[in-house]
């Protein structure tokens, strides 16, 4: 059954398909054509007039210092007193059209970038593409507040199909199984997850993410160099020469009464047994979270937040002595807390991505929890499209689609560089595998020397593992 994010994702599936379907431009190319035939056959009609008025060149010098832009064109026009009656009539039916076109002009400039489609459409056409894109974000408004009680099921049927109404029904079925269950707790106005429902997810990824740290403080994590010793007091050995002398005093005066028998006890060496012990370390991370709306597409968000919120349970509840972060980046890059993590989403109003933020906030987060074993997991799709220089913030669309921005990509990577003379390790779950922005991602691995797992959302338990630490590659299959 879909959960709410993949009918999320669905919305946004919906609305990118119109995205790269159609050619808006062309509807408000249709008015223009209108505009002028109106205009030209007004100005053939005051070249016919025989009669010397006076107001004759005032009305032609008014038509040719009319706006460039269509709808301040027809509102001036408004107050323009017609000699031709069929331009009269046909440009009043373009003054009742004149809030549709002005909303049109309005789209075309906030988001025509984002149409990018081949095929055109006429005005009327063009007007139905915006009612579409409308209902579908009132749609994802409605299911992003959580509060499923306030969805339009009539709307969410109309736009997504019968199926989906289905999927969203067993939802709303499944909320009481849920808190049942002890998955999720009910706060009145909303749903939240216990740490029951996310525990294990994300164990394969998490586990090779920390494998080889380097030696540090008293901590949870096995390494292969000597580091600081743990005894773990449920398992024993028998001593080995050269082993530290932690001995099982219980079991090793039991094995010289087993062996001997009398008093005074005779200890041997085969009789000594000691505790076992492990090498560990601890570490410092910060967990970057993709929120850019790109991350909407294909699942992204979804697997992401999956992933995140694993990590969060599984770091905290077994590696407690590991200071965790958690970063939010999409326009800007913001703190999150581990009660914020699990009603994070995408952010719809905030379209770019700004990596470089979401480091830089991350070094600095780190800095406060001095560690050897310091180190970041940026969860991607790898669009960077913003940046900071001297404290301004710059955005850019990318070059093309499903590329990246050159300026955002450059000053994303000197960050890196940054981050890395500091010490700290980046490892990059990806999220995409289109050419252009696995480059980016291979690059930014490059230069910090830090880990690289590409993955699609539909196979987190396949994905490669690009180990620039110990100079190896391999492909893991759970």
């Amino acid at each position: 059954m879909a959960g709410l994010d993949e009918l999320l994702s669905q919305v946004t599936r919906e609305m990118r398909r119109l995205y790269e379907r159609y050619q808006i431009q062309s509807g408000l190319n249709e008015v223009e054509q209108k505009l002028r035939s109106i205009v030209e056959q007004e100005r053939q009609a005051l070249e016919g007039e025989q009669d010397a008025r006076l107001d004759l060149e005032a009305k032609k010098e008014f038509l040719d210092h009319l706006p460039s832009k269509p709808s301040e064109a027809i509102e001036k026009l408004a107050s323009y007193t017609f000699e031709d009656p069929q331009a009269s009539s046909e440009f009043q039916e373009l003054l009742s059209q004149l809030e549709q076109i002005r909303r049109l002009e309005n789209s075309i400039r906030r988001e025509g970038n984002l149409f990018r489609g081949q095929l055109p459409v006429n005005f009327q056409e063009a007007q139905e593409v915006l009612d579409q894109i409308e209902e579908l974000r009132r749609l994802e408004s409605q299911l992003s507040s959580m509060r499923l009680e306030d969805v339009d099921t009539d709307l969410l049927k109309n736009m997504l199909g019968q199926d989906i109404l289905q999927d969203f029904k067993g939802i709303m079925r499944m909320e009481s199984l849920l808190e049942e269950g002890g998955y999720v707790v009910d706060r009145g106005d909303h749903f939240e997850l216990t740490p029951r429902g996310v525990r294990r997810i994300g164990q394969l990824a998490l586990r090779d993410i920390y494998r080889q740290l380097k030696r540090d403080a008293v901590g949870r994590h096995s390494i292969r160099r000597r580091g600081s010793q743990e005894l773990v007091t449920e398992e024993s050995r028998p001593y080995v020469q050269g082993d530290a002398l932690n001995l099982n005093m219980i079991q090793t005066l039991k094995n010289a009464l087993m062996n001997d028998g009398g008093v005074p006890l005779r200890l041997r060496p085969s009789d000594f047994v000691v505790y076992d012990s492990e090498h560990t370390t601890r570490a410092a991370t910060v967990l970057l979270l993709d929120m850019s709306w790109s991350m909407s597409w294909e699942g992204r968000f979804a697997a992401a937040k999956k992933v995140a919120m694993a990590m969060e349970s599984l770091v905290r509840s077994l590696n407690p002595r590991d200071y965790f972060g958690i970063v939010g980046f999409f326009t800007r890059a913001v703190e999150l807390k581990a009660k914020d993590l699990p009603e994070a989403t995408w952010n719809m109003g905030d379209p770019f991505t700004n990596l470089q933020d979401g480091l830089h906030l991350a070094a600095e987060l780190l800095e406060r929890r001095p560690s050897q074993n310091q180190q970041m997991i940026v969860i991607t799709d790898g669009q960077p499209t913003a940046y900071c220089r001297q404290g301004r913030l710059y955005c850019e669309w990318p070059l093309s689609f499903g590329g990246i921005s050159q300026r955002a990509a450059e000053e994303t990577l000197k960050e890196a560089e940054r981050v890395t003379r500091k010490g700290i390790t980046i490892n990059t779950f990806m999220l995409d595998d289109s050419p252009v922005l696995r480059t980016f991602v291979d690059e930014m691995t490059r230069i910090n020397r830090g880990r690289a797992f590409y993955t699609r959302p539909d196979h987190l338990g396949e994905y490669l593992l690009v180990d620039y630490v110990s100079r190896r590659r391999k492909k893991l299959q759970r």
